[in-house]
């Protein structure tokens, strides 16, 4: 027998407590003991994509904001609870517990009286109540009045299917090691152990139900990964095609590398073609996590803990074949598997962090060898941090070709532009990717 759906729902009230105070989701549900762990972050994983309309709900059940605790346990309820037909329990059992939930908290049981008196209101005029907030675009959409405003000018004729996109639950994909085994063999194995499949991107497969990646043939030993599918396109855009200069491996760099799962990519992509992988990471714990990565694929890499804006402090002096910038950014592109990002980014961010953006590209580009190749990317789909980044550092570097590489890849989208063929990406994350050829003078 599971545990009570009360102390589920106490858990997830406080994880949203904390996301609301400025911590990440990752560490708010890390925080949550392991056996529970997994429900409390499905429940508050729902909350989060509702919590736009949840909010709304309250202020109409409510004229003043109540203690942080309290309002996170109500509009948790409300999250859940204001469309029945995709609510994770019946309304009545989510108010039932809810209100337990409040009486059983010390935190909280001073008001529990009042969350139970919104809670049975909402139930009596649920319908009323939703159509009341429905003219609210924050309610609507749930997502902050500025991000819809500033995808609603980046993405005039999308801004509507992504906000839409981003509220529902992704698929797992994974990115199967060629090095190890092959797609066609891994989905032999995941059709006979029951789990149904299909093959997305180059290398990739699509689950058709998500589960717990321990469970899948082959992790221990190494055969897959998770990676979404846009995401698996930045190794092969950057080295198909790409001549070495002689005999030498093909020297690349990952900057920003951390949690591995590109540089891996590299690797395996690579096949039987020698090529040495520098992965740079700033964050000596983040650093860890490329190392255990590598070490479970059974791959090499060197792996640095510098600053990528400061080559003098760690660069040999050796161009590179090829630099792959997988920059900081709002995260904006992967809000489907992190939907506390959302309510954590400020619109301010966005200008901050493009200027770290133009700085690593200024830092970096000088590091490419001539007829060598930089991919930007970022898993953000405001063009601050794609088209228009790259616009500005076209303009200010001359001997930069832009090649063919698809751009803006929306949520769920199966655009492909610029040259890019079909790659069959499924359903697959936001992300920008810029492929710029450096000119020999």
């Amino acid at each position: 027998m599971g545990p009570p759906l009360w102390r589920q729902l106490q858990l997830t009230a406080r994880a949203l407590a904390a996301i609301r105070g400025g911590t990440s989701g990752s560490a708010a549900f890390e925080a949550v003991e392991p056996a529970l762990r997994p429900g409390v972050q499905a429940l508050g994983f729902q909350a989060l994509r509702w919590l736009g309309r949840a909010e709304a709900l309250r202020r109409q059940l409510a004229k003043r904001t109540p203690p942080p605790g309290a309002d996170a346990l109500l509009c948790t309820a409300l999250a859940l609870g204001w469309d029945a037909a995709n609510a994770p329990y019946e309304p009545f059992t989510l108010v039932d517990q809810a209100v337990e939930a409040a009486k059983r908290d010390p935190a909280t049981r001073a008001q529990a009286s009042f969350i139970n008196a919104c809670l049975r209101r909402f139930l009596r005029e649920r319908d009323d109540l939703v159509a009341a907030t429905d003219h609210e675009p924050v309610a609507q959409w749930n997502h902050p009045r500025w991000w819809i405003e500033r995808l609603r000018r980046d993405h005039p004729r999308d801004w509507q299917r992504v906000l839409t996109a981003n509220n529902q639950q992704p698929p797992l994909t994974l990115r199967v090691n060629a090095r190890k085994t092959s797609r066609d063999l891994y989905l032999q194995a995941l059709s006979a152990s029951g789990m149904a499949a299909s093959p997305v991107a180059a290398s990739g497969v699509q689950l058709q139900r998500a589960r717990p990646v321990h469970q899948l043939p082959g992790f221990a030993e190494g055969e897959f990964s998770v990676q979404d599918s846009a995401a698996q396109l930045a190794a092969p855009l950057l080295i198909d095609g790409l001549d070495s200069t002689g005999p030498a491996p093909l020297r690349v760099l990952d900057a920003c590398a951390a949690p591995g799962g590109k540089t891996a990519h590299l690797l395996e992509y690579a096949g039987e073609r020698p090529i040495e992988v520098t992965a740079l990471e700033i964050d000596a714990n983040r650093s860890r996590r490329i190392d255990e990565t590598l070490a479970r694929l059974g791959l090499r890499a060197d792996v640095l803990v510098a600053d990528a804006v400061r080559p003098e402090q760690w660069w040999d002096g050796r161009t590179f074949d090829a630099i792959l910038l997988d920059a900081p950014c709002t995260a904006s592109g992967i809000v489907r598997r992190h939907p506390d990002v959302r309510w954590l980014r400020r619109e301010s961010d966005v200008e901050q962090l493009a200027v770290q953006q133009a700085m690593l590209l200024a830092a970096l580009w000088p590091l490419v060898r001539p007829g060598g190749r930089l991919l930007y990317c970022t898993c953000s789909v405001f063009m601050q941090e794609g088209s228009h980044q790259i616009e500005a550092f076209l303009a200010h570097n001359t001997n930069a070709r832009l090649r063919p590489s698809p751009g803006h890849l929306l949520p769920q989208s199966e655009g492909n532009a610029r040259g890019v063929p079909d790659n069959g990406l499924g359903e697959h994350d936001g992300f920008f990717y810029a492929l710029l050829e450096k000119q020999a003078r």
